[in-house]
């Protein structure tokens, strides 16, 4: 594992956040808090969980959503944008966005939890 997909060295990148998980996953890892998961790591760098409530405070920083490769081209992922790069060296700043997208997954689990109620 890279060091950016290390569990340790992202254990410890989120520790002022709180404990977090972290499971490898799609040739990556999921990063988890509280059993919900709120970032992903591809190839070193870190996307957080993002919606309609998050997405500006990403887009004011001039960062995009998650894309992957397909047989078919490039694909987005919406709802995972790129971490700031100034967050690695910001740990209170880090925590504020981590706890700002452990409410979006919550947002989205509650939604989608709503949707298959009905």
């Amino acid at each position: 594992m890279a060091r950016g997909d290390d569990p340790d060295h992202l254990q410890e990148l989120f520790a002022a956040f709180g404990p977090v998980a972290v499971r490898r996953m799609f040739g990556g890892a999921g990063i988890f808090a509280d059993g919900v998961m709120f970032a992903l790591v591809d190839d070193g760098v870190i996307y957080l969980k993002a919606d309609e409530h998050t997405i500006p405070a990403f887009a004011r920083e001039g960062l995009g959503p998650f894309t992957y490769a397909t047989k078919d081209g490039v694909r987005a992922l919406t709802s995972y944008w790129r971490m700031p790069s100034r967050l690695y060296d910001d740990p209170d700043a880090l925590a504020r966005w981590a706890a700002d997208s452990l409410a979006a997954a919550r947002r989205g689990a509650a939604a989608k939890q709503a949707r298959g109620r009905r």
